[in-house]
């Protein structure tokens, strides 16, 4: 790998363009997406000020409830009892543990505030996601990131998931802790990082042993879609490719499973860790 490092843009253009005209069916989305279920989902939302009324199912008491109505109190959240059938509905037959809280919709970043976020002295580390489409690999990948120290995540506009109640619970709260950026076009995304001084890798079976793997400085990493993997076009753009060995029969790794071991790597190696 080449030790020769881009220069770090120290300012970014602001996007000044005009939003694209959200559609009916977007509108529909984002009203389904405007929930969370699970406790752990409705405290760090409530946490973070984004509640808007919680529903609590009729028959539930335990020391979990008396903690979400004391968070529901001391942050003037609106509190419901409702039967089970009401939360059913609302929760679209998800496992809501008798508890869903309505919320304001998620503010996704843009590249420019997400890099604002993490100037080059932090050296960040960036997880791009290629159209991953399973909200559990989503949340689960959020959940990590947290855990992993990792700067921010990036994820395409259109053809991937989005911050949905699945996602939200399966991140067990991190979603409130991740910086997110959703952008119209991952290739031109690329290389405004590039552009910025990031190095850019990704994953292939016949990449560098990610053991070897240099992350100091600005580094970002493309996670492909569960099925196809990273598109062609991001490949071009792609400054080295990882693999991770394997023995066994099967010769790829679930997208969550992958983009944890990965991981998991920078925060070993830049913290020293053996």
């Amino acid at each position: 790998m080449k030790d020769k490092r881009r220069n770090y843009k120290e300012k970014f253009p602001k996007n000044k363009k005009r939003p694209a005209q959200t559609t009916e069916s977007e509108h529909l989305q984002e009203a389904d997406d405007n929930f969370v279920f699970g406790h752990h989902a409705t405290v760090e939302a409530l946490q973070a000020g984004r509640g808007n009324k919680l529903f609590i199912q009729e028959d539930a008491h335990s020391d979990k409830i008396d903690q979400l109505k004391s968070l529901a109190k001391e942050h003037a959240v609106p509190l419901k009892w409702v039967p089970k059938q009401k939360l059913d509905t609302l929760s679209d037959g998800g496992v809501h543990q008798g508890i869903i809280l309505a919320i304001t919709p998620y503010e996704y970043l843009s590249l420019d505030e997400l890099l604002e976020k993490n100037p080059k002295e932090s050296e960040p580390f960036f997880l791009i996601l290629d159209s991953l489409e399973d909200p559990h690999n989503f949340g689960s990948i959020l959940r990590t990131a947290d855990a992993s120290n990792v700067s921010g995540v990036i994820i395409p506009k259109h053809r991937s998931v989005g911050i949905t109640p699945v996602v939200t619970k399966a991140s067990t709260g991190a979603v409130e802790y991740v910086p997110i950026a959703r952008v119209t076009n991952l290739s031109q995304t690329v290389q405004q990082l590039k552009d910025a001084g990031f190095w850019i890798f990704g994953t292939d079976m016949e990449g560098t042993d990610y053991r070897k793997w240099q992350v100091n400085g600005p580094i970002a990493l493309i996670i492909g879609n569960e099925g196809r993997g990273m598109s062609a076009g991001l490949k071009k753009e792609v400054d080295e490719m990882l693999a991770i060995p394997m023995e066994g029969h099967v010769q790829s790794l679930n997208a969550g499973v992958a983009a944890s071991l990965l991981m998991y790597e920078v925060l070993r190696k830049r913290s020293d860790l053996t």
